[in-house]
């Protein structure tokens, strides 16, 4: 059985709310030359304005490349201690110093072993350094979780990324290896803080479901209602492990294509019919229906909601944050219900 967190719960009991959480990337001008100070400002920035959208707990906003900023200093002779293997004292999560007292919650966010792993040795299988890497993001979340505590922050959830798995044929090693890695990843925090694991794709997820340190499956279902179909229910609860349900689509290229062929124009030359258009077909109403679904489902498994993945490639920051009010008012709704 998996350890409880720090409130006593390893699940929501009845009658408990869906947490509205986000997946992390947003749109931002060019930070290419920025100063140290003036990057931290803005991710500050971003972290203000998702709060103001109304997500209950925020991820530190992820402007970075999601596989260098963990693996450039993971390559680095001068913060490892081994291959792949960085120094405790040099993992650190910079975007963490711009949230001191910040009055959220926070939801961290570490590119997963797995993740790193195919990107740097593609369909090599040395198991040896992919447990390295799977040490390396446990120091990477331990020190985020230390620092926050320092910084006043409260840390709500640990979210690996690992957008691959299940996706990718690069991927050779065993099931029992990527338990093994996964378990490594997450052990340091397991109990601490809800750990999720955010997959683009649900065939993976029953296995996740096993790995002792992870207790929220995450899986893109706005997009693809059907994945939902393939997560088994008995699964998760024999296994103490609940669901976070995407619940508003963000893969806008297509999107926009949809609507462009429907209304016989090129809306990306149209930006604020665009931003309507969009707002319109991810309304409130439909964001509230994907959740009820999910819960109509998975009942109190579902812990966490949101949209489906980062919002790092939308056309403005505006649009983005209005998905993110709609996501609120749809929650808001669906509690209320």
């Amino acid at each position: 059985m998996k350890q409880i967190n720090e409130t006593g719960s390893s699940g929501l009991q009845a009658g408990e709310e869906v947490t509205f959480d986000d997946i992390g990337s947003f749109p931002h001008a060019r930070i290419d030359g920025m100063s140290g100070e003036e990057y931290l400002s803005l991710v500050r920035s971003i972290m203000e304005m998702k709060i103001s959208a109304g997500v209950q707990v925020p991820t530190y906003p992820q402007l970075r490349d999601m596989i260098g900023m963990f693996l450039d200093p993971m390559r680095s002779p001068e913060t490892t201690e081994g291959p792949y293997l960085i120094r405790r004292d040099a993992a650190e999560i910079m975007e963490l110093d711009a949230l001191r007292s910040i009055g959220r919650n926070i939801r961290v966010c570490v590119t997963g072993p797995l993740e790193l792993y195919i990107s740097e040795f593609g369909s090599t299988e040395y198991e040896d350094l992919l447990l390295n890497m799977a040490e390396s993001v446990s120091r990477f979340i331990e020190s985020a979780i230390d620092k926050a505590r320092l910084l006043g922050i409260d840390v709500a959830v640990i979210s690996i990324d690992e957008p691959s798995l299940g996706i990718s044929s690069s991927i050779v090693f065993s099931e029992d290896v990527i338990i093994k890695a996964l378990d490594v990843a997450t052990r340091g925090c397991a109990g601490r803080v809800d750990v999720q694991v955010h997959l683009h794709s649900p065939v993976y997820a029953e296995l996740c479901a096993r790995v002792p340190g992870i207790n929220v499956i995450g899986v893109e279902s706005a997009s693809h209602p059907d994945y939902l179909d393939i997560i088994d229910r008995k699964v998760l609860e024999e296994n103490d492990t609940f669901l976070r349900a995407g619940i508003a689509r963000t893969d806008i290229l297509s999107m926009v294509a949809r609507l462009n062929d429907r209304l016989g124009t090129n809306l990306w030359e149209q930006p604020e019919r665009l931003e309507s258009e969009i707002l319109r077909m991810e309304s409130p109403e439909v964001i509230r229906k994907r959740l009820e679904r999910a819960v109509r489902m998975f009942g109190d498994l579902v812990r966490y909601a949101g949209p489906d993945c980062g919002l790092g490639s939308w056309p403005s920051q505006n649009l983005a944050a209005g998905l993110l009010r709609n996501c609120a008012r749809a929650i808001e709704m669906f509690q209320k219900m």
